[in-house]
Protein backbone atom coordinates (compact mmCIF):
# COMPACT_ATOMS: atom_id res chain seq x y z
CA UNK A 1 0.00 0.00 0.00
CA UNK A 2 1.49 2.85 -1.01
CA UNK A 3 2.32 5.93 1.68
CA UNK A 4 -0.85 8.88 1.44
CA UNK A 5 0.60 12.60 0.98
CA UNK A 6 -0.85 15.90 1.08
CA UNK A 7 -0.21 18.88 -1.05
CA UNK A 8 -0.20 22.37 -0.45
CA UNK A 9 0.05 25.00 -3.64
CA UNK A 10 0.73 28.85 -2.39
CA UNK A 11 -0.82 31.77 -4.85
CA UNK A 12 1.52 34.67 -3.34
CA UNK A 13 -0.84 37.74 -5.00
CA UNK A 14 -3.38 39.78 -3.59
CA UNK A 15 -5.40 42.38 -4.75
CA UNK A 16 -4.52 43.95 -1.54
CA UNK A 17 -2.74 43.61 1.40
CA UNK A 18 -5.29 43.36 4.62
CA UNK A 19 -3.29 45.29 7.57
CA UNK A 20 -3.96 42.45 9.97
CA UNK A 21 -2.21 40.01 7.39
CA UNK A 22 1.31 38.36 8.33
CA UNK A 23 0.99 35.83 5.52
CA UNK A 24 3.49 35.60 2.31
CA UNK A 25 1.57 38.03 -0.38
CA UNK A 26 2.25 40.85 -2.63
CA UNK A 27 0.39 43.25 -4.66
CA UNK A 28 1.22 43.15 -7.98
CA UNK A 29 -0.42 44.81 -11.17
CA UNK A 30 1.21 42.24 -14.01
CA UNK A 31 1.15 38.64 -13.58
CA UNK A 32 2.15 36.23 -15.75
CA UNK A 33 -0.11 33.79 -15.95
CA UNK A 34 1.33 31.22 -18.05
CA UNK A 35 5.12 31.24 -16.29
CA UNK A 36 3.50 31.04 -13.33
CA UNK A 37 1.41 28.02 -14.68
CA UNK A 38 4.40 26.21 -16.07
CA UNK A 39 6.75 27.22 -12.57
CA UNK A 40 3.85 25.59 -10.23
CA UNK A 41 3.66 22.09 -12.02
CA UNK A 42 7.69 21.88 -12.33
CA UNK A 43 8.08 22.42 -8.59
CA UNK A 44 5.53 19.49 -8.26
CA UNK A 45 7.38 17.44 -11.20
CA UNK A 46 10.29 18.13 -8.93
CA UNK A 47 9.17 16.71 -5.61
CA UNK A 48 7.42 13.84 -7.41
CA UNK A 49 10.55 12.89 -8.41
CA UNK A 50 11.65 12.85 -4.48
CA UNK A 51 8.55 11.73 -2.62
CA UNK A 52 8.18 8.28 -5.11
CA UNK A 53 4.44 6.80 -5.37
CA UNK A 54 2.01 8.24 -3.05
CA UNK A 55 -1.47 8.52 -3.00
CA UNK A 56 -2.61 12.56 -2.68
CA UNK A 57 -5.37 12.66 0.21
CA UNK A 58 -5.75 16.06 -0.43
CA UNK A 59 -5.06 18.95 -2.58
CA UNK A 60 -4.51 22.62 -0.97
CA UNK A 61 -4.29 25.90 -2.83
CA UNK A 62 -3.74 29.06 -0.58
CA UNK A 63 -2.40 32.05 -0.64
CA UNK A 64 -2.81 35.16 -0.94
CA UNK A 65 -5.53 35.42 -3.22
CA UNK A 66 -5.86 31.79 -5.18
CA UNK A 67 -9.44 32.75 -6.59
CA UNK A 68 -7.11 35.28 -8.71
CA UNK A 69 -5.40 32.56 -10.38
CA UNK A 70 -6.68 31.39 -13.77
CA UNK A 71 -9.14 28.55 -13.69
CA UNK A 72 -6.85 26.19 -16.33
CA UNK A 73 -3.90 26.77 -14.02
CA UNK A 74 -5.90 25.14 -10.97
CA UNK A 75 -6.85 22.35 -13.75
CA UNK A 76 -3.74 21.65 -14.76
CA UNK A 77 -2.36 21.24 -11.23
CA UNK A 78 -5.08 18.85 -10.30
CA UNK A 79 -4.62 17.09 -13.51
CA UNK A 80 -0.91 16.46 -12.75
CA UNK A 81 -1.25 15.64 -9.44
CA UNK A 82 -3.87 12.50 -10.43
CA UNK A 83 -1.27 11.74 -13.21
CA UNK A 84 1.67 11.71 -11.08
CA UNK A 85 0.54 10.11 -7.84
CA UNK A 86 -3.01 9.12 -7.88
CA UNK A 87 -5.75 10.35 -5.82
CA UNK A 88 -7.21 8.57 -2.63
CA UNK A 89 -11.27 7.78 -2.81
CA UNK A 90 -13.03 11.22 -2.89
CA UNK A 91 -10.17 13.49 -2.49
CA UNK A 92 -10.35 16.95 -0.74
CA UNK A 93 -9.61 19.64 -3.60
CA UNK A 94 -10.20 23.09 -1.64
CA UNK A 95 -9.03 26.97 -2.78
CA UNK A 96 -9.22 29.65 -0.44
CA UNK A 97 -11.63 32.52 -2.14
CA UNK A 98 -11.99 36.08 -1.88
CA UNK A 99 -15.94 36.94 -1.65
CA UNK A 100 -16.00 39.26 -4.63
CA UNK A 101 -18.33 39.97 -6.80
CA UNK A 102 -15.42 39.76 -9.78
CA UNK A 103 -13.85 36.47 -7.99
CA UNK A 104 -17.32 34.58 -7.35
CA UNK A 105 -18.21 34.18 -11.50
CA UNK A 106 -14.89 32.26 -11.02
CA UNK A 107 -16.06 29.40 -8.85
CA UNK A 108 -17.83 27.51 -10.85
CA UNK A 109 -14.66 27.41 -13.48
CA UNK A 110 -12.99 26.12 -10.19
CA UNK A 111 -15.72 23.10 -9.41
CA UNK A 112 -15.31 22.11 -13.50
CA UNK A 113 -11.80 22.50 -13.11
CA UNK A 114 -11.77 19.67 -10.24
CA UNK A 115 -12.36 21.33 -6.81
CA UNK A 116 -14.53 19.90 -4.62
CA UNK A 117 -14.47 22.41 -1.56
CA UNK A 118 -14.02 26.27 -1.57
CA UNK A 119 -13.01 28.73 1.75
CA UNK A 120 -14.42 31.94 1.52
CA UNK A 121 -12.34 35.04 2.97
CA UNK A 122 -15.21 36.40 4.78
CA UNK A 123 -13.62 37.66 7.80
CA UNK A 124 -17.02 40.01 9.15
CA UNK A 125 -20.43 40.65 8.62
CA UNK A 126 -20.26 43.63 10.19
CA UNK A 127 -19.20 47.05 7.30
CA UNK A 128 -17.36 48.73 9.74
CA UNK A 129 -15.13 46.01 10.95
CA UNK A 130 -14.78 45.11 7.42
CA UNK A 131 -13.78 48.04 6.77
CA UNK A 132 -11.24 48.28 9.13
CA UNK A 133 -9.98 45.15 8.65
CA UNK A 134 -8.99 46.29 5.10
CA UNK A 135 -11.35 44.12 2.95
CA UNK A 136 -12.15 45.42 -0.17
CA UNK A 137 -15.88 43.05 -0.64
CA UNK A 138 -18.98 44.31 1.59
CA UNK A 139 -21.58 42.38 3.45
CA UNK A 140 -24.13 42.08 0.75
CA UNK A 141 -21.07 40.37 -2.08
CA UNK A 142 -20.09 38.17 1.24
CA UNK A 143 -23.55 36.77 1.48
CA UNK A 144 -24.62 36.65 -2.56
CA UNK A 145 -20.52 34.79 -2.67
CA UNK A 146 -21.45 31.93 -0.02
CA UNK A 147 -25.10 32.07 -1.57
CA UNK A 148 -23.68 31.48 -5.21
CA UNK A 149 -21.27 28.77 -3.71
CA UNK A 150 -23.66 27.10 -2.11
CA UNK A 151 -25.32 26.67 -5.21
CA UNK A 152 -21.93 24.90 -6.74
CA UNK A 153 -20.28 23.31 -3.80
CA UNK A 154 -20.99 20.31 -1.12
CA UNK A 155 -18.24 21.31 1.33
CA UNK A 156 -17.98 25.19 1.80
CA UNK A 157 -15.80 26.78 4.94
CA UNK A 158 -15.53 30.89 6.01
CA UNK A 159 -13.23 32.15 8.03
CA UNK A 160 -14.95 35.11 10.66
CA UNK A 161 -12.21 36.97 13.02
CA UNK A 162 -13.37 38.37 16.20
CA UNK A 163 -11.81 40.25 18.98
CA UNK A 164 -11.36 43.78 16.33
CA UNK A 165 -10.40 46.60 19.32
CA UNK A 166 -13.76 48.16 20.66
CA UNK A 167 -15.94 45.04 19.91
CA UNK A 168 -17.70 43.56 22.86
CA UNK A 169 -19.66 40.34 24.05
CA UNK A 170 -22.64 41.69 22.77
CA UNK A 171 -21.73 43.03 18.90
CA UNK A 172 -19.70 39.38 18.47
CA UNK A 173 -22.94 37.53 19.74
CA UNK A 174 -24.66 39.47 17.06
CA UNK A 175 -22.35 38.87 14.12
CA UNK A 176 -21.54 35.09 15.02
CA UNK A 177 -25.19 34.23 15.40
CA UNK A 178 -25.53 35.78 11.77
CA UNK A 179 -22.79 33.62 10.81
CA UNK A 180 -24.28 30.22 11.86
CA UNK A 181 -27.25 31.15 9.92
CA UNK A 182 -25.38 31.08 7.00
CA UNK A 183 -23.01 28.29 7.68
CA UNK A 184 -22.43 24.98 5.91
CA UNK A 185 -20.31 22.82 7.30
CA UNK A 186 -17.35 24.04 8.48
CA UNK A 187 -16.80 27.40 9.63
CA UNK A 188 -13.34 28.74 11.02
CA UNK A 189 -12.94 31.58 13.69
CA UNK A 190 -9.60 33.33 14.31
CA UNK A 191 -9.08 35.82 17.59
CA UNK A 192 -7.01 38.92 16.03
CA UNK A 193 -3.71 39.25 16.90
CA UNK A 194 -1.51 41.61 15.98
CA UNK A 195 1.57 40.22 14.52
CA UNK A 196 4.74 41.79 13.79
CA UNK A 197 5.10 43.92 10.09
CA UNK A 198 1.62 44.02 9.41
CA UNK A 199 0.70 47.80 8.95
CA UNK A 200 -1.72 46.91 12.18
CA UNK A 201 1.37 46.66 13.79
CA UNK A 202 3.09 49.86 13.13
CA UNK A 203 0.62 51.56 13.59
CA UNK A 204 -0.17 50.37 17.16
CA UNK A 205 -3.47 48.82 16.98
CA UNK A 206 -4.33 46.72 20.02
CA UNK A 207 -6.51 44.18 20.32
CA UNK A 208 -8.85 43.45 22.98
CA UNK A 209 -7.50 42.85 26.35
CA UNK A 210 -6.72 38.91 27.79
CA UNK A 211 -9.67 38.69 29.71
CA UNK A 212 -11.88 39.64 27.02
CA UNK A 213 -10.41 38.02 24.47
CA UNK A 214 -10.99 34.60 26.88
CA UNK A 215 -14.63 35.33 26.92
CA UNK A 216 -15.15 35.54 23.60
CA UNK A 217 -13.02 32.71 22.82
CA UNK A 218 -15.43 31.21 25.18
CA UNK A 219 -18.81 32.53 23.71
CA UNK A 220 -17.70 31.14 19.94
CA UNK A 221 -17.32 27.36 21.41
CA UNK A 222 -20.22 27.55 23.11
CA UNK A 223 -22.61 29.09 20.44
CA UNK A 224 -20.98 26.97 17.50
CA UNK A 225 -21.11 23.91 19.56
CA UNK A 226 -24.81 24.41 20.15
CA UNK A 227 -25.50 25.48 16.46
CA UNK A 228 -23.96 21.49 15.51
CA UNK A 229 -20.72 23.02 14.69
CA UNK A 230 -17.94 22.38 17.98
CA UNK A 231 -14.75 22.83 17.64
CA UNK A 232 -12.55 20.07 16.15
CA UNK A 233 -9.58 22.00 16.59
CA UNK A 234 -8.82 25.35 18.72
CA UNK A 235 -10.17 28.25 15.98
CA UNK A 236 -12.01 25.77 13.39
CA UNK A 237 -15.69 24.64 13.36
CA UNK A 238 -17.46 22.02 11.77
CA UNK A 239 -20.82 19.51 11.56
CA UNK A 240 -19.91 15.49 11.46
CA UNK A 241 -17.59 14.79 8.48
CA UNK A 242 -17.07 18.20 7.56
CA UNK A 243 -14.11 18.95 9.06
CA UNK A 244 -10.87 20.12 6.86
CA UNK A 245 -9.02 16.74 5.60
CA UNK A 246 -6.22 18.33 4.69
CA UNK A 247 -5.85 20.48 7.60
CA UNK A 248 -6.09 17.55 9.83
CA UNK A 249 -4.04 15.21 7.96
CA UNK A 250 -0.95 17.83 8.39
CA UNK A 251 -2.09 18.66 12.34
CA UNK A 252 -1.78 14.63 12.90
CA UNK A 253 1.42 14.32 11.33
CA UNK A 254 1.16 12.86 7.46
CA UNK A 255 3.72 13.96 5.12
CA UNK A 256 3.02 16.98 3.44
CA UNK A 257 4.21 18.89 0.08
CA UNK A 258 4.61 22.45 0.32
CA UNK A 259 4.37 24.05 -3.52
CA UNK A 260 5.12 27.88 -4.62
CA UNK A 261 6.84 30.94 -2.78
CA UNK A 262 6.90 30.55 0.86
CA UNK A 263 5.45 27.39 1.36
CA UNK A 264 7.04 24.86 4.28
CA UNK A 265 6.74 21.07 3.57
CA UNK A 266 7.48 17.56 5.97
CA UNK A 267 8.55 14.68 4.25
CA UNK A 268 9.67 11.63 5.10
CA UNK A 269 12.30 10.23 2.81
CA UNK A 270 14.27 6.71 3.52
CA UNK A 271 13.47 7.17 6.99
CA UNK A 272 14.77 10.57 7.42
CA UNK A 273 12.48 13.61 8.33
CA UNK A 274 12.95 16.46 6.02
CA UNK A 275 12.06 19.99 6.31
CA UNK A 276 11.83 22.06 3.09
CA UNK A 277 10.88 25.93 2.72
CA UNK A 278 10.25 27.53 -0.35
CA UNK A 279 12.19 30.51 -1.18
CA UNK A 280 9.49 33.39 -0.12
CA UNK A 281 9.89 36.61 -2.38
CA UNK A 282 7.88 35.56 -5.49
CA UNK A 283 10.25 36.95 -8.11
CA UNK A 284 13.64 34.81 -6.46
CA UNK A 285 11.62 31.48 -6.59
CA UNK A 286 10.35 31.81 -10.29
CA UNK A 287 14.29 32.43 -11.11
CA UNK A 288 14.81 29.56 -9.02
CA UNK A 289 12.63 27.28 -10.51
CA UNK A 290 13.64 28.58 -13.79
CA UNK A 291 17.07 28.05 -13.19
CA UNK A 292 16.94 24.28 -11.37
CA UNK A 293 13.56 22.88 -11.71
CA UNK A 294 12.39 23.94 -8.16
CA UNK A 295 12.24 26.61 -5.63
CA UNK A 296 13.22 25.25 -2.17
CA UNK A 297 15.23 27.44 -0.25
CA UNK A 298 16.49 25.53 3.10
CA UNK A 299 16.11 22.34 3.18
CA UNK A 300 17.13 20.46 6.51
CA UNK A 301 16.92 16.76 8.23
CA UNK A 302 14.42 17.03 11.48
CA UNK A 303 15.83 15.29 14.35
CA UNK A 304 13.07 12.45 15.76
CA UNK A 305 12.36 14.71 18.58
CA UNK A 306 12.00 17.65 16.80
CA UNK A 307 9.57 16.24 14.04
CA UNK A 308 7.45 14.75 17.53
CA UNK A 309 7.12 17.80 19.27
CA UNK A 310 5.33 19.29 15.82
CA UNK A 311 2.81 16.70 16.23
CA UNK A 312 2.31 17.44 19.99
CA UNK A 313 1.98 20.96 19.32
CA UNK A 314 -0.82 20.64 16.83
CA UNK A 315 -2.30 17.00 17.81
CA UNK A 316 -2.84 18.62 21.34
CA UNK A 317 -4.89 21.70 19.72
CA UNK A 318 -7.76 19.02 18.14
CA UNK A 319 -10.81 17.81 20.00
CA UNK A 320 -9.69 14.30 19.90
CA UNK A 321 -6.09 15.11 21.15
CA UNK A 322 -2.86 13.71 20.13
CA UNK A 323 -2.55 10.21 19.31
CA UNK A 324 0.40 9.21 21.25
CA UNK A 325 -0.01 5.44 19.37
CA UNK A 326 0.67 7.01 16.21
CA UNK A 327 3.34 9.52 17.60
CA UNK A 328 5.45 6.84 18.72
CA UNK A 329 5.00 4.51 15.24
CA UNK A 330 5.56 7.87 13.17
CA UNK A 331 8.81 9.09 15.58
CA UNK A 332 10.30 5.68 17.44
CA UNK A 333 10.04 7.58 20.76
CA UNK A 334 7.59 7.11 23.77
CA UNK A 335 6.15 9.94 25.05
CA UNK A 336 8.03 9.74 28.48
CA UNK A 337 11.26 10.51 26.33
CA UNK A 338 8.89 14.01 25.04
CA UNK A 339 6.88 15.05 27.52
CA UNK A 340 7.67 15.62 31.71
CA UNK A 341 5.15 12.62 33.03
CA UNK A 342 5.50 14.66 36.47
CA UNK A 343 3.94 18.09 35.08
CA UNK A 344 1.83 15.96 32.80
CA UNK A 345 0.01 13.86 35.78
CA UNK A 346 0.03 17.02 37.83
CA UNK A 347 -1.85 18.80 34.72
CA UNK A 348 -3.78 15.42 34.60
CA UNK A 349 -4.56 15.91 38.41
CA UNK A 350 -5.68 19.29 38.00
CA UNK A 351 -8.64 18.28 34.99
CA UNK A 352 -6.69 20.61 32.04
CA UNK A 353 -5.28 17.02 30.44
CA UNK A 354 -7.52 13.65 30.18
CA UNK A 355 -6.97 10.40 28.49
CA UNK A 356 -9.23 9.23 26.10
CA UNK A 357 -7.32 5.75 25.77
CA UNK A 358 -4.44 6.06 23.16
CA UNK A 359 -5.44 10.20 23.12
CA UNK A 360 -3.87 12.33 25.07
CA UNK A 361 -6.82 14.85 25.56
CA UNK A 362 -6.90 19.06 26.27
CA UNK A 363 -9.89 19.58 28.42
CA UNK A 364 -11.85 23.37 27.97
CA UNK A 365 -9.88 24.51 30.79
CA UNK A 366 -6.28 22.90 29.43
CA UNK A 367 -7.74 24.73 25.42
CA UNK A 368 -7.80 27.96 27.77
CA UNK A 369 -4.32 28.03 28.64
CA UNK A 370 -2.87 25.63 25.70
CA UNK A 371 0.04 27.47 24.82
CA UNK A 372 1.28 27.99 28.30
CA UNK A 373 0.36 23.95 28.77
CA UNK A 374 2.27 22.80 26.31
CA UNK A 375 5.58 24.62 26.73
CA UNK A 376 5.59 23.57 30.08
CA UNK A 377 4.93 19.44 29.61
CA UNK A 378 7.34 19.64 26.78
CA UNK A 379 10.67 18.09 27.51
CA UNK A 380 14.00 20.57 26.63
CA UNK A 381 13.99 20.02 22.72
Amino acid sequence: MKDNIAIYIHWPFCEAKCPYCDFNSHVTENINHAKWKSSLLNELAHYASETGERTVTSLYFGGGTPSLMKADTVAAIIDSTEKTWGFSNNPEITLEANPSSTETTLLKDYFFAGVNRVSLGIQSLNQENLSFLGRRHTVYEAKQALNTAKEIFDHISFDVIYGLPGQDIEAWHTELVEALAMAQDHLSAYQLTIEPGTAFFKNHVEAVDESLGADLFALTRTLLSEAGLPAYEVSNHARVGGESRHNLSCWQGQDYIGIGPGAHGRLTVGGKFIATHQIHNPKSWLNRVAHSGHGTGKRRQLRANERAFEIIITGLRLARGLNTKLLQNQTGLKLNQLLDPIKTNLFLRQGLLFWNDDFLVATEKGIACLNTLISTIMISR
